[in-house]
């Protein structure tokens, strides 16, 4: 299980790894939704993403604990095996400190990579950068020990998110760089609109293209075209698949209801 499971992260790594073709992940929540996505020829990869997760069980995305985040992975990763196609997590900050027994977890589902995110779930608050750091490195000398040296973990840096600088970004993003990580995930948040064309090419500049963003689905978004010209290595989409699933359910209920 170890050889495979490192084979699909080496494979995920190769995946961010082309310069001016970014991996676009469509993030998925369910088996249904991961079946949706898994079929698609265009689709490299399955990610996860824990606030649509929280959504579909009733949470708030900070309220989402790892045993219902894990039994949701279950079945994304039985899609995930059954098409071929390396998974990455979304596991927040890790869970404290049961962070490595987590991760072996995932690693036994076959997962290939996750996301680290550095806002303490427990307060809400940013992890010092040296805590963040060394919970990525140790994210990975866990997977490591259990075979899969190839793991892969895309770093989340809420600075911007949580009303910092961009200053503080680049630091953190270099420190999680340093201790490992494959790419950074950087998150504007939707108060500020997101992260700028200008803060994207900072961001590709520093981290030497290791960037994932969130694409922004509006006439003023940066589209997958130009993220792809501007040399960021991933783009994912968090909850809006579930968003605009859930829109059309509705839309397609009330016209059936509005029948009678």
């Amino acid at each position: 299980m170890a050889a495979s499971t490192n084979k699909a992260a080496q494979a995920l790594k190769s995946l961010v790894q082309r310069k001016g073709r970014p991996l676009i992940l469509t993030n998925v929540y369910d088996r249904l939704s991961a079946q949706a996505v898994a079929e698609l020829p265009q689709t490299e990869a399955l990610a996860t993403a824990s606030h649509a997760i929280a959504n579909a069980a009733g949470l708030p995305d900070e309220g989402l604990d790892f045993e219902t985040n894990i039994a949701a992975v279950r079945d994304i990763a039985a899609v995930a095996k059954q098409h071929g196609k390396p998974l990455t997590v979304d596991m927040q900050d890790g869970y404290g400190a049961k962070l490595e027994r987590n991760v072996g977890r995932l690693i036994e589902l076959g997962v290939a990579g996750v996301n680290i995110e550095d806002t303490e779930l427990a307060t809400g608050k940013l992890y010092p950068a040296v805590d963040a750091a060394l919970r990525i490195r140790r994210a990975l000398d866990a997977a490591a020990d259990l075979g899969v040296p190839g793991f892969v973990v895309n770093a989340r840096c809420d600075g911007l998110l949580l009303g910092g600088g961009l200053g503080e970004v680049l630091d953190r993003g270099k420190r999680y760089l340093e201790a490992g990580a494959t790419t950074i995930f950087v998150i504007g948040g939707s108060e500020r609109g997101g992260v700028s064309r200008g803060e994207v090419e900072e961001l590709v500049r520093a981290f030497d293209g290791r960037l994932n963003v969130i694409l922004k689905r509006s006439a003023d978004g940066l589209s997958t075209k130009d993220l792809a010209e501007m040399g960021v290595a991933r783009i994912s989409v968090g909850p809006t698949l579930q968003a605009v699933a859930m829109a059309a359910l509705k839309k397609e209920a009330a016209a059936i209801l509005d029948t009678n």
